[in-house]
């Protein structure tokens, strides 16, 4: 039967017209599918009998996507079809499916949604709308911002800043846990004259630090330091050790990353040259010499064959002349305690500096102690060190290390301490978050709430930005507990009483919450549940942090990256080659945002594969 016969008896208007374009571009793709079958039937019918069908539908798979069919997908989704997206394994049945069910519209008339219901282009108009008053506009190639963690040198550094708006920074990211509000005021000042050179939007997103719950301090070890030299399979030295004496009043940086710094006088300093030979008595009375092989402005640079430890007072003498200097004041040595599968650890209410040897550390989190229960998990440092509580006292918890490596995992001061299963009524905001708010108010154009678990701390946020007229400063909520995941829909309904509300994947800390076999699982949910509320996501913590810190990417990190454009902003932190990892995101998100719209795939054309002759060769 024709088309026109087909929809000849429907009612006119423009949903009717816009229907049977649609079955009419619907017949062109499977005229296309006949076509290739015949192209590809020398193909089809050397395969394996087992496997023609599949070859079949391999030809038609290539058929459809040598053109672009995302205007059809949007066209499609309008009336709640298929928008092709799934339809690799059965593309000629998805075809069919889809035709009859648009004959079938038009036989018996289009039932349209009510008023109320919002369609498919509202929602992703919503979306995009919230997106851009939160994070800004959309960049020129993709539609995935990027955000960056400023180190603390942008608030010194305004080229660094300068490069990474050019490179694709849209967030600039200030971590109110470190520096203060000097600092953070230039580095928005180095942001907002980025925009400015640049001609790019660069917003400013600062992160309230929260109650964090850390591991107490340990008693720093001696101040000593260690000059190695490096050494071949075969124990021959192939470099010296290297150190970097520098006046103690200037401290000028080493001339290279891998060199000691050594404090001495600055007069004493001054009447060294090339080739002097230093001679010193180190901490276990070894008599070792170091060699000067250069000298610059502010520092030497000593070079010795063999190790030597030099302590603060340590003497240093000069072959042929008599001018000898003591070492000036070096940093105490950083402690750390040692523990295996089995240990058990006494986490102590005080939090006084413990020795590395005492099996015992302190918690910065009094409110541990009070509700903590014997049985529930503890994790340190990240997930790295699990345990189990196994006894609780008002000043102590007892733990059992299960999670460790065998030879042994350092445990240092500092690091962080989650505790899955136990409830701790802490609210988000600290005194220091609240101070800091005023700053936020100044100088920031989103505020991330750390540590936020009950609909509470968001409406206790939103009374202090009203008092301090912060109703323009967009609000994002960081899921980085258990608590808050199980919360979401009422965090979320509760942050939607002011405009502009984001959400924060914090994946580091929500993976040691959850289990990290559980966190592919749970960012999808919480990505489903914003897109069900139109609101942008924010996908952080770890993505491509190898390239960022070490300047070479691993593969499972590229995937990740790409696996991000699903959100609205992919967040990057802070590393030594950041601005390379800022050029390469930049790359992946561009590419992917041809393949895919939130969880739905998109169907460009496809460049990657030619037709071939029958013989195998090219044409």
């Amino acid at each position: 039967m024709s088309l026109s016969r087909e929809v000849g008896s429907a009612a006119g208007g423009d949903t009717q017209s816009e229907l049977a374009r649609l079955v009419e571009r619907l017949d062109n793709l499977l005229e296309r599918l006949a076509a290739a079958e015949a192209e590809w039937s020398d193909r089809i019918s050397a395969a394996a009998p087992e496997y023609r069908s599949s070859a079949r539908n391999l030809a038609h798979y290539w058929a459809i996507r040598e053109i672009d069919l995302r205007d059809l997908q949007q066209r499609l989704a309008h009336f709640g079809l298929s928008s092709l997206g799934r339809s690799e394994p059965h593309v000629e049945a998805t075809l069919r499916l889809v035709r009859s069910a648009l004959l079938a519209m038009l036989e018996d008339s289009w039932c349209p949604p009510s008023p109320s219901a919002i369609g498919p282009e509202e929602g992703r108009e919503l979306l995009a709308a919230r997106t851009a008053a939160l994070l800004g506009p959309v960049p020129v190639s993709r539609e995935t911002r990027i955000m960056v963690t400023l180190p603390s040198a942008a608030a010194v550094d305004a080229d660094l800043v300068e490069r990474l708006v050019r490179r694709g920074m849209d967030v600039a990211r200030i971590n109110c846990a470190h520096d203060d509000p000097a600092a953070w005021r230039a580095m928005a000042a180095h942001v907002r004259a980025a925009n400015v050179t640049a001609a790019r939007t660069c917003l400013i997103a600062m992160d309230l630090a929260g109650p964090k719950v850390r591991t107490g301090p340990i008693t720093p070890g001696p101040a000593v330091v260690k000059l190695r030299p490096h050494r071949d399979a075969l124990g021959h030295v192939v470099a010296p050790g290297r150190a970097w004496f520098t006046a103690d009043d200037r401290m000028i940086p080493a001339v290279a990353p891998d060199m000691t710094t050594v404090p001495v006088t600055a007069e004493w300093l001054a009447r060294r040259r090339i080739g002097d030979v230093l001679r010193v008595r180190d901490t276990r009375g070894a008599t070792r010499t170091l060699r000067l092989t250069d000298v610059a402005d502010g520092g030497a640079v000593a070079c010795s064959d063999r190790t030597v430890y030099l302590a603060t007072g340590t003497v240093v003498r000069v072959d042929g002349c008599d001018d000898p200097t003591e070492i000036g004041a070096l940093p105490e040595r950083e402690q750390y305690l040692v523990l295996r599968p089995g240990d058990t650890l006494t986490v102590d209410r005080d939090c006084a500096a413990v020795p590395p040897g005492s099996g015992r550390i302190g918690c910065t989190l009094p409110d541990v102690f009070t509700h903590a229960r014997a049985g529930e998990s503890i994790f340190f440092d990240d997930g790295r060190i699990g345990a189990t509580i196994v006894a609780v006292r008002p000043d102590a918890l007892q733990v059992r290390i299960d999670r460790a490596s065998p030879r042994g995992s350092k445990l240092r001061a500092g690091k962080g301490i989650n505790l899955p299963d136990t409830v701790l009524p802490v609210p988000a905001l600290t005194d220091k978050d609240i101070d800091d708010l005023a700053s936020v108010v100044e100088i920031a154009d989103l505020v991330e709430m750390s540590f936020v678990q009950d609909p509470a701390d968001v409406r206790h946020l939103h009374h202090l930005l009203a008092q301090l007229g912060g109703d323009r400063v967009g609000v994002v909520l960081k899921i980085e507990t258990r608590r808050a995941f199980e919360r979401l829909p009422d965090l979320l309904a509760t942050a939607m009483r002011r405009p502009s509300v984001g959400v924060m994947i914090a994946r580091g800390d929500l993976a040691v919450e959850v289990g990290y076999e559980r966190l592919a699982e749970l960012q999808e949910e919480i990505l489903w549940l914003c897109e069900a509320a139109h609101l942008p996501v924010i996908w952080a913590t770890q993505v491509l942090e190898q390239l960022a810190t070490s300047g070479v990417p691993s593969r499972a990190e590229i995937s990740d990256a790409a696996m991000g454009e699903r959100a609205e902003c992919v967040m990057l932190n802070k590393g030594a080659h950041v601005e390379d990892a800022v050029v390469v995101l930049d790359d992946i998100l561009s590419r992917m945002a041809e393949h895919h719209f939130k969880k739905n795939a998109l169907l460009p054309q496809l460049h990657s594969w030619y037709p071939v002759e029958c013989s195998g060769s090219p044409k």
